[in-house]
């Protein structure tokens, strides 16, 4: 039996249970691995309480898609692992077939990655979803390149943060969007180009100053909403809205129309759709990942650490969206 983090029902944090689980053994294309801590993602906190864009099959249901470990056991048809490795789990898979917050899980073989070196278990949980995330939708879809002025809501999350190293590591200049003051420090130190205080700024009429006019290749919103239609104004002609998030939770229009029509392209993207699930694609994104923590271009940013009995306050704190990178909730064995 192994402790699992489970919840029977829709709802807060305070559903949440630890239960010991039968785990077995993995199957074909699977892996099973330690778990020695787990990277928390709002996705996680959406389908708990029933607003992510994937329902709750059946209860009792499980939580979490990112985790580093070490591999216990292969399954058959799997090559490239071995018991004993350090590896880290990605999102790749569906909270209805698998989740990864408890001591031991199965997973595909497709969605680990082997750990690269310097890194523990509790950077290494707090380092791939979200660089997979912005070099895949900046990168692979987006095509950014150096020149290109990218704009970056909800600056201070572990995706933001990773977007200002992956703009920067492309020659493409940041431009970090905040609603506190108190975080502007803490983005221009992260290597934002600039930060805009959005509760006291227009953020639309600032990119511009800042682009001489022109306005930016790419905006990366995690957030949605009715706020599309200001970003949208931020956008260079034939750039690029990305919507990775609703963090809003509110209705979304496409502000072309009330615009006037300008060349706007606006588009959802998904990690476990867009990037994970394309074979090449996450090659070449582990590649570059790998590559800028090796070069010091790219570091892990945790905001705080907390224990597996500890999940529902890490929840809370996950919900309250004060923290500055990556929230790791560490395994004891």
């Amino acid at each position: 039996m192994t402790r699992t983090v489970r919840f029977h029902e829709l709802g807060g944090p305070d559903v949440l249970r630890i239960e010991d689980v039968e785990v077995g053994a993995p199957g074909p294309g699977e892996l099973l691995v330690r778990v020695d801590a787990i990277g928390l993602n709002r996705a996680e906190a959406l389908f708990r309480s029933g607003n992510y864009i994937e329902s709750v099959k059946e209860f009792p249901a499980r939580l979490g898609t990112e985790a580093a470990g070490v591999v216990e056991a292969v399954g058959a048809r799997v090559s490239g692992f071995a018991a004993g490795q350090p590896v880290g789990v990605i999102p790749a898979f569906s909270m209805n077939d698998h989740g990864v917050y408890a001591e031991r899980a199965i997973v595909p073989a497709h969605a680990v990655l082997h750990r690269p070196e310097g890194l523990d278990a509790v950077t290494g949980a707090a380092v791939w979803m979200p660089y997979l995330t912005a070099y895949g939708a900046l990168v692979e879809v987006g095509g950014m390149r150096a020149g290109d002025t990218v704009v970056l809501t909800a600056a201070s999350s572990s995706v933001g943060l990773a977007a200002i190293r992956t703009a920067r590591r492309v020659g493409a200049t940041p431009l970090a969007t905040t609603r506190s003051p108190a975080k502007k420090d803490a983005l221009l130190a992260a290597g934002a180009a600039e930060v805009i205080v959005t509760d006291e700024e227009d953020v639309a009429a600032r990119v511009l100053e800042l682009t001489a006019g022109r306005g930016a290749e790419f905006v990366f919103d995690a957030v949605a909403g009715p706020g599309v239609r200001d970003l949208a104004r931020a956008v260079a002609p034939g750039g690029t809205l990305f919507l990775y998030g609703a963090l809003s939770g509110e209705p979304t229009p496409y502000p072309g129309f009330d615009l006037g029509m300008p060349a706007l392209n606006m588009r959802t993207n998904t990690v476990t759709r867009e990037t994970t699930a394309d074979p090449e694609r996450l090659r070449r994104a582990a590649q570059f990942v790998t590559s800028g923590l090796s070069g010091g271009a790219f570091a892990p940013v945790v905001d705080r650490v907390f224990g597996l009995d500890e999940i529902v306050a890490a929840h809370r704190y996950l919900e309250a969206g004060s923290q500055i990178g990556k929230i790791v909730v560490t395994v004891d064995h």
